[in-house]
């Protein structure tokens, strides 16, 4: 006799009903063999008998768990979790449930996140990889085991993988062409560690728009930060300790940004007269804080999170190999 609560099996309804368990099997997944009174009968019997398909057999049978994996910095950026969010749309589309790990910017903690995905046999991966990601072996190890990966944000630079990332030049060109109409000529970019493929193209990009608007390239005001908020403190006293300090800055992200200028305020100046300032990620904190910098430029994280989804599922539904997708989103100046 079924317990109180317990759930049923497919045994115990054709027990009850005296047909076959293949039959309450076809029933339940409205096989067109089976008539629609005994269809009805094996489902109202399922319900008094609080049965649950056994998803472990599903899995077993086709092969797939509907679960993908997402691998982040971090979830405490705005950021992050826009693109979730649009990640998530999608998958509940095609009825799948999304596994969240944060690597945190730890290479070894990213690389367990992996490995236990791949353990739990997740269908499929988006991942933005951390600042401190150089080992991308595990690449290769994902392809072996026939879990597909996609890149967004902060992809690899390789040809052969799914990514989807924003043109960080176009907002840049945009950000200098605003300081130069404001009459800045003493630009400064605070960008990121140099292992980020984000921090080369900040800087190519930077300087770009620099030649193009006719400002002298000035290596010294190019500082790093390892995103710290101490390291974006020291990046920023370097740029105070100049002779002739910049008047306009582009820093890395907005988080950055939040602590240059409160550094700078500590030092005595006054923000967006003395020193002016761009960022990238247009998070939506900007509306509550107090002389906010003069622009951020959007990378439409929402745009890069659903897209990278929707490249995942496609692989997973093709029967054929699909090449790999390499999608640009260009970022824009969203002046404040």
């Amino acid at each position: 006799m079924t317990k109180p609560n317990k759930p049923a099996t497919i045994k115990e309804i054709a027990r009850k009903l005296k047909i076959s368990p293949s039959t309450v099997s076809r029933a339940l997944n409205d096989h067109p063999s089976i008539g629609l009174v005994t269809t009805m009968r094996v489902k109202k019997m399922a319900v008094e008998l609080n049965y649950e398909p056994n998803q472990t057999a599903i899995f077993f049978k086709q092969r797939k768990t509907f679960t993908i994996g997402v691998i982040l910095p971090t979830l405490s950026e705005p950021f992050f979790s826009l693109a979730i969010s649009a990640i998530e749309t999608v998958a509940e589309e095609h009825k799948y449930t999304v596994l969240l790990g944060q690597s945190l910017d730890n290479e070894a903690r990213e690389l367990q996140i992996i490995n236990s995905f791949k353990k739990h046999r997740v269908d499929g991966i988006l991942m933005s990889m951390g600042k401190n990601t150089t080992d991308l072996s595990f690449i290769e190890m994902l392809r072996a085991s026939d879990i597909p990966i996609v890149f967004f944000d902060c992809v690899p630079e390789l040809d052969n993988v799914d990514k989807v990332y924003s043109d960080l030049s176009s907002g840049m060109e945009e950000a200098i062409e605003a300081f130069v109409s404001r009459g800045h000529r003493r630009i400064a970019l605070i960008n990121g560690p140099d292992t980020l493929l984000a921090s080369g193209e900040r800087t190519e990009a930077f300087k770009s728009a620099l030649k193009k608007f006719d400002v002298v390239i000035d290596e010294k005001y190019i500082v790093h930060t390892d995103l710290t908020e101490k390291g974006n403190e020291d990046a920023m006293e370097q740029l105070c300790s100049l002779s002739e300090r910049p008047s306009a800055v582009v820093s890395f992200n907005d988080f950055v940004t939040l602590d240059v200028m409160k550094y700078a305020r500590h030092r005595g100046i006054v923000l967006s007269q003395d020193m002016h300032f761009i960022s990238y990620a247009n998070y939506p904190l900007w509306k509550y804080i107090e002389n906010p910098p003069i622009g951020s430029i959007e990378q439409y994280p929402d745009k890069q999170g659903g897209k990278a989804a929707e490249i995942l599922f496609d692989i997973l539904t093709s029967k054929e190999e699909l090449e790999p997708e390499d999608i640009v989103f260009p970022s824009k100046l969203v002046l404040k």
